[in-house]
């Protein structure tokens, strides 16, 4: 039961890095924030055109899913730093 022990021990050892890494991501921004909420959006007053509200509904979507993608990116690289590559079931983002 020895190697149960350390493998828990291990186990909570990263579970506080990944709570610590959540942490630090919220507070990163790509448009978007490491808790995969967009923060800003940035609209060319040249592409504002009232006849045409289809166009910039999806220029705003396509900007909002790069943003959350750009976003998933960065968490899933800083989390890989902790895990060194190793896929963990349920610490996806």
């Amino acid at each position: 039961m020895k190697g149960f022990g350390n493998i828990m021990k291990e186990a909570q050892k990263l579970q506080a890095q990944m709570e610590q890494l959540q942490a630090e991501a919220a507070k990163k921004t790509v448009e978007a924030n490491g808790k995969q909420e967009i923060v800003s959006i940035k609209i060319d007053r040249e592409v504002i055109n009232p006849e045409d509200a289809q166009m910039l509904e999806d220029l705003v979507l396509a900007a909002s899913n790069e943003a959350l993608r750009k976003s998933k990116e960065m968490v899933q690289g800083e989390m890989s730093k902790i895990t060194a590559g190793l896929k963990i079931p349920g610490l996806g983002m």
